[in-house]
């Protein structure tokens, strides 16, 4: 289970009255903050970050992978790269950009290493029990018109048919939220390539999903 390995992480004891004030504290501490008190021996500010991103995270390298054993291994070697580079992060980009340029570097490996061979429907029912979609996503677009239960299949059936790097620049800007130059951070590319990327995704997934709309 992804859970466990932040349980693997040994916590500091606080006293009792220190907790509500702790809690309320690192809910409010950006990302960056977060990352910054990790670095500095905070182990709790690890599990901060880790709640707040870890499905996000997971639906891009399971959407992209299309295997849930290869998504769960890149989702792990994800986390356990924020924590090995965590002292070297300079707030130069947000954290969420440089937290999914590690998940995308990861799924690029995996992709090398070991191709995926499941089919699409397999993964698809694995991605529906697994990855559970958050109700009220603001979301615009085709994508947001797919996300009831009934019309997922055809969404993730959609996804499968875009080309590779339309499918990562698409799924950065949904589940990461990354703006356009943020993406183009992540696939190191310019910021005309990057909108061309999701012009010609969105594109394709109102063609294919015109039917379920």
């Amino acid at each position: 289970m992804r859970s466990g390995f932040v349980g693997a992480v040994t916590r500091p004891v606080y006293r009792p009255r220190d907790i509500l004030p702790l809690m309320q504290a690192m809910d409010a501490a950006s990302d960056e903050e977060l990352l910054r008190r990790f670095a500095s021996g905070q182990a709790s500010a690890f599990e901060q970050l880790y709640r707040r991103h870890e499905l996000p995270v997971f639906r891009y390298l399971l959407r992209n992978l299309r295997n849930h054993a290869l998504a769960e291994e890149a989702h792990q070697e994800t986390w356990f790269a924020v924590a090995r580079e965590a002292a070297r992060y300079r707030p130069t980009a947000r954290f969420t950009t440089w937290l999914f340029t590690i998940a995308h570097h990861r799924m690029i490996d995996s992709m090398r290493a070991k191709r995926p061979t499941v089919q699409w429907e397999a993964a698809e029912q694995q991605a529906q029990q697994a990855v559970a979609v958050s109700a009220g996503s603001s979301i615009a677009g085709p994508y947001a018109a797919a996300l009831a239960d009934e019309q997922l299949a055809a969404l993730l059936q959609a996804l499968s048919a875009l080309p590779e790097e339309q499918r990562q620049a698409f799924l950065l800007q949904q589940e990461a939220e990354l703006s356009v130059e943020e993406i183009a951070a992540v696939f190191d590319c310019n910021i005309e390539t990057a909108k061309s990327r999701l012009r010609y995704a969105r594109s394709k997934l109102r063609e294919l999903l015109q039917d379920h709309l």
